[in-house]
């Protein structure tokens, strides 16, 4: 059996989520048309996300909304039309009150699944999650999320493989971050951007190049080719404050193989028809029934020096002073 999945970027505005779900929207009904079954859209696309880092406790609270509030009723809701699953990023508030960057995929048969970050930094206010997200679907596929940096933790994803992910869902909002490390991401000049018309060829070298694609295939390919799944990565297109997202939206085999891709300086999508006969005869699945777990105690011992997530996170990155 095959599934066709797609895989959304696009530019979001801060706190419009009218706007940004009316661009969710329009890419749902365009990937239904074109046969698709599930849809991935980027990290916090309802909300908006790098100016989150700016607003008080306050402004959080004004944001946030619960898994059942209009914003995901409303995607629901298409989701059911449409007879497919779309996956959207979004601010949680919790029962408790507590508020977390959550992932849900809405399915067409009204069933949710959430999935809060596990490594959240952008808010001292944002709390991270504290398990897995992976469930099976009406395809006969189990799909698992991880969010933006908790796919650069190895371990996550070799969890959600050994919880029986066969797809995992990454959005993100990444590409043009500063990194301190002489050969990681750097930031992109914004001229580059807003003259992307005039000089195509100067976005686009950026967008596939260290800051973006190339970046991105350090370790992208592995994390799919190592588990044995397949993968969607999405993500946000654009300035996003003084950041720069470079879309990159990206669908991967279970062999760590780019089906469809795009660079396109611009909201866009791709698809890509899966064939989950892959995933039995891959070399990540024999890979993990080839493992030995009593040697790997080791992997659950806390590291000395470790740093916690939001620390971690920002150690490779500039801090944010918060209003």
């Amino acid at each position: 059996m095959d599934l066709q999945v797609t895989s959304v970027q696009f530019q979001h505005r801060a706190s419009d989520k009218a706007y940004n779900l009316g661009r969710i929207e329009h890419y749902a009904r365009a990937a239904a048309t074109a046969g698709s079954q599930l849809v991935v859209c980027p990290e916090m696309c309802v909300t908006g996300y790098w100016h989150v880092p700016r607003l008080d406790r306050a402004g959080l609270a004004a944001l946030a909304e619960p898994i059942d509030g209009p914003s995901l009723q409303r995607v629901a809701a298409l989701a059911t039309e449409l007879g497919i699953a779309i996956g959207v990023g979004w601010l949680e508030r919790a029962d408790d009150g507590r508020f977390f960057n959550s992932y849900a995929v809405c399915l067409p048969g009204g069933e949710r699944h959430c999935h809060r970050k596990l490594h959240a930094f952008e808010h001292p206010d944002i709390a991270s999650g504290d398990r897995y997200t992976v469930f099976d679907t009406p395809w006969g596929i189990r799909v698992g999320i991880l969010i933006c940096w908790d796919n650069n933790l190895v371990e996550n994803a070799r969890a959600n493989a050994l919880l029986g992910a066969e797809l995992l869902l990454a959005p993100h909002q990444t590409g043009g971050t500063h990194s301190r490390s002489p050969h990681a991401m750097k930031p992109i000049a914004l001229e580059k951007w807003l003259r992307r018309h005039e000089d195509p060829a100067a976005i686009e070298a950026e967008f596939r190049g260290p800051s973006g694609r190339e970046w991105l295939l350090r370790w992208l390919p592995a994390r799919a080719h190592d588990n044995g799944f397949f993968l969607v990565f999405s993500n946000g297109v654009g300035p996003d404050e003084d950041e720069v997202r470079t879309g990159n939206a990206m669908i991967l085999d279970p062999y760590g193989r780019i089906l469809s891709e795009t660079w396109q300086a611009a909201d866009a999508m791709v698809s890509a028809r899966l064939d989950l006969g892959l995933l039995d005869r891959c070399t990540g699945q024999r890979w993990l029934r080839g493992r030995r777990p009593e040697l790997y105690g080791l992997l659950t011992a806390p590291m000395p020096g470790a740093l916690a997530p939001r620390d971690a996170r920002f150690s490779d990155a500039p801090t944010r002073q918060l209003r």
